[in-house]
């Protein structure tokens, strides 16, 4: 009887338990500023300015609790891009769609930061005193928040399924499933001019979740010892 033979195995942090640490975070943080907490909610951008400047002035605590979590729910975000691409390529891909997964990846980290940046200096004492100030760092924070992390994580998705599709590398379940979250993700910039399409945005993230899980544990963490084997003879 034959038993399978693995060849080496990729080294570094596993992007499984990164996906489920980044999901943990994120939505640990946003807890105290959803309905699943208390009213008022964090307020949205079709909310009037009457709404949202004495939202931040009143519940600073909840939104400041908020944006910690979630910066460091990005920090194992761009950890996982990092992990992914690089076991991507030590199995052998060398399509462009992995540094499209690399650029996305950290896109949606670099725009979280700056968003998270931004709300937080809407938070300062002194800010909170200048409604149209704290109006333009929410919409600001809103923006790299909002499209500014759909379509970049649509293309980490994308880049990711694509490859993984070419080499099956994933089950073919995950790969449709990330290319329909990357096609909304990728249709959400459409928001920007048709404040209607909102939608798309929580419909990448939240299914994103359960993607980015599936993805760092399916996908493979060693090469078959006959591929490494025949690259080596070549």
């Amino acid at each position: 009887m034959n038993t399978p033979v693995t060849g080496p195995v990729h080294k570094g942090p596993h992007p499984g338990m990164l996906a489920v640490l980044y999901t943990v975070l994120f939505c640990v943080g946003l807890y105290p500023v959803t309905m699943f907490y208390k009213e008022p909610y964090w307020p949205g951008p079709w909310e009037p300015a009457s709404v949202i400047i004495p939202y931040f002035q009143t519940y600073g605590a909840r939104v400041l609790f908020c944006l910690v979590l979630q910066f460091g729910a990005m920090v194992c975000l761009g950890i996982f891009t990092a992990a992914m691409v690089s076991r991507l390529h030590f199995l052998g891909a060398r399509a462009a769609g992995i540094y499209i997964a690399l650029f996305g990846g950290f896109l949606v980290v670099a725009d979280a930061f700056a968003g998270t940046m931004a709300m937080l200096a809407a938070l300062r004492p002194s800010v909170l005193q200048n409604p149209p100030i704290v109006l333009a760092l929410y919409y600001l924070g809103f923006g790299l928040g909002g499209p500014g992390f759909s379509v970049p994580m649509g293309l980490l998705i994308a880049g990711i399924s694509v490859t993984s599709a070419f080499m099956r590398l994933l089950p073919k379940w995950l790969i449709v499933f990330g290319l329909i979250l990357a096609a909304a993700g990728e249709l959400s910039w459409l928001n920007l001019a048709f404040p209607k399409l909102l939608f798309l945005i929580p419909l990448v993230r939240f299914p994103g979740f359960i993607w980015l899980i599936a993805a760092g544990f399916l996908l493979p963490k060693a090469r078959p010892a006959r591929a490494d084997h025949a690259q080596a003879v070549a």
